[in-house]
């Protein structure tokens, strides 16, 4: 038996020795061949002892509690091959889907809005309209999950959600994704709608928004959209955006497994998704867009325990060089998409309420 294959009960008084044995095992496996490859300090790099990190007391009691329930229910487990068959992907998406639908089920204030379907150019479309709503104005919201899941149910309620954050008419895409439907059909699709609402309100009253996958797709429909010749939206909201499919970034080291919510890269859901095309290109790694030919004032989040805290980062000193009006907001211990429920939770969602409101502001 390894070491990966011990159970938690094989060793009295060690609740957490899962995470113990595995973080051993990433040790093991980050071994090098120093006649091969020389001696690693002097390349700089680090190789880390096995040690503890805990749950840090510089957050509120209710986010250290939700830290800790998520390290408990953490599961680092590996994508398969993007070549593996169409099947395969599809049984992981549905179980992805099945764990973002029983995440969003306990949360509050969502759950009395209505949800209506508009077709914009094919693309099925979920509007929200929460009751402080404007007639003149909403959101593009741009559900996150990977590049693969999060469709269906999930991105309608993740619609609901971020229209009792934004307190705007709030227009969710159900755009296509791998395997049936590779890249570019989800930026297809949200560059589809988008068209369709500044058709209708004007771009200085349209703010797209994402997170996490949702944030690339923002992302990457800004840069389209004004190479098509299309009006910059007023704002946009990029919170934990995966930017950089080339996951080229120093936390996609630094923090892997450290992350409860993110553990791992998603390099083969990204090569999945692209479909051979260059993961470098900027519709499908934003960061490496060319922002000094125009782009909207910018909102960033993330997390000192965000997988995806350097591409946010990344991205403020890409804007701010290009002279883009951008706010970066990173939170405390937070893990990728938030603690889910704690008071700097709702502390961000005050950010973005004053962002949003301030983009829609008459100058």
């Amino acid at each position: 038996m390894t070491r990966s294959d011990a159970e938690p009960g094989d060793v009295d008084g060690f609740p957490d020795l899962r995470q113990i044995v595995h973080a051993l095992d990433e040790i093991e496996a980050l071994q090098y061949d120093t006649q091969s490859r020389g001696d690693p300090s002097s390349r700089g790099d680090i190789l880390l002892p096995a040690r503890m990190i805990p749950v840090p007391k510089s957050i509120s009691p209710e986010a250290q509690a939700l830290l800790a329930a998520a390290v408990a229910h953490s599961r680092a487990e590996p994508l398969p091959p993007h070549e593996s068959a169409p099947e395969v992907w599809r049984r992981l998406i549905g179980q992805f889907d099945s764990m973002i639908l029983s995440m969003l089920a306990g949360w509050e204030g969502a759950r009395d809005l209505d949800t209506r379907v508009e077709v914009a150019s094919a693309v099925r479309v979920y509007v929200t309209v929460p009751p402080s709503a404007v007639d003149d104005a909403c959101y593009l919201d741009l559900h996150g999950g990977g590049l693969i899941s999060g469709g269906g149910e999930a991105c309608r309620l993740m619609g609901c959600l971020t229209a009792a954050t934004v307190g705007l008419r709030t227009c969710s895409p159900d755009y296509r994704m791998p395997p049936d439907h590779p890249h570019p059909a989800a930026l297809d699709d949200c560059v589809a709608v988008y068209r369709m609402l500044v058709e209708r309100y004007g771009a200085d009253r349209v703010i797209v928004g994402g997170a996490s996958a949702g944030g690339n797709l923002a992302a990457a429909l800004v840069l389209r959209a004004r190479d098509e010749g299309l009006p910059m939206p007023a704002g946009l909201v990029l919170c934990t955006p995966e930017l950089d499919l080339t996951e080229s970034g120093d936390t996609f080291a630094s923090l892997r497994n450290v992350d409860a919510v993110l553990p791992l890269p998603l390099m083969e859901a990204n090569l999945l998704y692209a479909a051979g095309a260059d993961l470098s290109s900027p519709l499908l790694s934003p960061l490496f867009g060319d922002f000094s030919k125009g782009f909207p004032r910018t909102f960033l989040q993330s997390g000192t325990r965000d997988l995806f805290l350097s591409n946010t980062v990344r991205m403020h000193r890409a804007l701010r060089r290009a002279g883009v009006e951008v706010e970066l907001h990173v939170f405390e211990a937070m893990p990728h998409g938030g603690f889910g429920g704690a008071p700097e939770d709702a502390e961000l969602s005050g950010e973005i309420r004053r962002f949003v409101a301030d983009c829609l502001r008459p100058a």
